[in-house]
């Protein structure tokens, strides 16, 4: 959907490439985009469980400023059918906008379609990533200053 990115398969090529290395990756589930994107988020989680991921996280689009116009027109395009029911379970996510700048609110959204979102992540989540966990960061390694003053 979005141009000039990986595609889905390339982005799980890298999960599994990394974490066959032994590499710890998690992946971002975003933006969930209620009415168009939101059924994919159990196939999301058991494909990339299935590559090696060890967490998931998501969230819900905002589409701020210039973003909710541009994806307005993109979307009365694209789904000329579905626009009008796309942008209002957006805007119920958001307490009737296309956008939210409260800090956490804004991540998850808040309302019943925001709710099923989230009943719908942690339950696939659940299925697919239990007993997984990133392991925790070697503090040992931190050096005060930075790397930049390692002798090469």
């Amino acid at each position: 959907m979005e141009p000039r990115t990986a595609t889905a398969s390339k982005r799980l090529q890298v999960i599994k490439a990394l974490s066959s290395d032994g590499i710890p990756v998690g992946i971002m589930n975003a933006p969930i985009i209620p009415g168009l994107t939101d059924h994919e988020t159990p196939a999301i989680l058991k494909q990339t469980a299935a590559e090696g991921s060890l967490t998931a996280g998501f969230t819900v689009v905002r589409l701020n400023g210039n973003n909710g116009r541009l994806f307005e027109d993109w979307l009365l395009k694209t789904f000329p059918e579905r626009a009008d029911k796309i942008l209002n379970q957006i805007a119920d996510c958001h307490q009737g906008n296309l956008n939210d700048s409260q800090w956490f609110r804004r991540q998850k959204g808040t309302g019943k379609i925001a709710d099923i979102i989230g009943q719908m992540f942690n339950t696939a989540f659940n299925k697919y990533y239990r007993g997984r966990s990133m392991p925790t960061h070697n503090k040992n390694l931190f050096r005060r200053g930075g790397n930049l003053l390692l002798d090469l």
